[in-house]
């Protein structure tokens, strides 16, 4: 069955499409990526979204015109992937998240997604799955990480300690035991270890006065120095002490974070490059530490995926935090492409809930009390 994931993540940087070839049954998959497409936001769309996202208000009517205009955004992503490949039989969209709250002593966590899937199914013509967290967050869970179950049938290995690290704008981690013995799924791992690109993004902005948003390869940070010390002052804030599971998200790490990061910056005095150097080592390094403080074994191997694999100075950071002989790798350097593969984990969180009816998440890693089907299916018109 040809599949198409469908991810927008907190950076909000563009739409992902990835089309898959699914073939076998239940969760002896094999995936065959096919195509992928990166569709912009248009800018307003983009900024009303990081708006948002920052706590903005909105009256319900813009509330509503926001949701549409994020599902006529996420259908054009189809149509690009359509015109070359027609074939096209179930989308599986994981929206555009505006705000996430984990669930808290005596309260049920609370997501929103938006980008309508009825919407998508209908102007596509393509069966669609979307809204995929809530059923998780309604069984206590944390609704997220959701990909760890797929990095454990497509990424695990037979003797190697692996955690696969998606660095969008969040960071999430999936840890996989080695395949080994009846029960290896049961110590699989996953969580949120804090920003990603996020604060990079928003500081690359600031200092830029809007002209750029991103560090490109990393390389304005890695002309300034990182300050440990402000580090090791920033790894103290309660979410990196927290143990899993635990997700996060712009609520915490968004714009009054960094401006938090900044004015301690100057306390330290700061070059503005010394700053983005600091802030990448800080994503390195609250990597590092929740691996040690989360993980019992030895990494032999850290998969990157997501777009901070490609900011060189903080793939060198990363290495830093983690002895010699802990490889780290690209997630293409193991045969699944890193810049789609959240993407194509919807593709097949969809596949589950729609052809083989089968639970998405582990509750080990969400939280959840059981497991549960994840998404909402659309059908389109007759």
């Amino acid at each position: 069955m040809y599949c198409l994931g469908l991810m927008s993540g907190t950076s909000v940087d563009s739409i992902d499409a990835a089309l898959v070839k699914i073939t076998e049954k239940d969760l002896d998959l094999t995936i065959q990526f096919v195509s992928g497409v990166n569709y912009d936001y248009p800018e307003k769309v983009r900024q009303t979204i990081l708006e948002v996202a920052g706590g903005k208000p909105l009256s319900m009517e813009a509330f509503a015109q926001l949701d549409e205009e994020i599902a006529l955004c996420f259908v054009e992503a189809v149509n690009q992937i359509k015109q070359n490949y027609p074939t096209i039989e179930l989308i599986g969209s994981h929206g555009q998240t505006v705000y996430h709250r984990p669930p808290m002593p005596q309260k049920l966590g609370y997501t929103l997604q938006l980008g309508r899937g009825a919407i998508i199914a209908n102007l596509t013509g393509i069966p669609t799955v979307n809204n995929f967290r809530v059923a998780d967050m309604a069984a206590g869970g944390q609704g997220a990480p959701l990909v760890p179950k797929i990095d454990a049938y497509l990424l695990a290995h037979p003797q190697h300690h692996r955690c696969v690290q998606n660095i969008g704008g969040i960071g999430n981690v999936t840890y996989l035991p080695p395949k080994q013995g009846n029960h290896w799924q049961d110590q699989i791992m996953g969580w949120d270890t804090g920003p990603g690109n996020v604060l990079i993004d928003l500081a690359v902005q600031k200092l830029s006065n809007g002209t750029k948003t991103y560090d490109k390869n990393g390389e304005w940070a890695s002309l300034g120095q990182p300050d440990s010390d402000l580090i090791e002052q920033w790894l103290q804030q309660d979410f990196f002490q927290q143990p899993p599971p635990k997700s996060t998200g712009r609520e915490l790490f968004g714009a009054e974070y960094l401006e938090q990061c900044w004015q301690e910056a100057q306390d330290h005095h700061l070059s503005e490059s010394d700053f983005l150097a600091t802030l990448t080592d800080l994503t390195a390094a609250s990597i590092a530490q929740s691996y040690q403080q989360f993980v019992e074994y030895p990494i032999d191997e850290i998969l990157l995926c997501g777009g901070g694999c490609h900011n060189l100075y903080l793939r060198e950071r990363i290495k830093s935090h983690f002895p010699p002989n802990t490889m780290v790798k690209t997630t293409d350097e193991v045969g699944l492409n890193s810049d789609f593969k959240e993407a194509i984990a919807f593709a097949v969180l969809a596949y589950w809930r729609y052809v083989s009816k089968l639970p998405g998440n582990l509750p080990q890693v969400t939280g959840a009390k059981q497991t549960k089907l994840l998404g909402d299916i659309h059908l389109p018109l007759d």
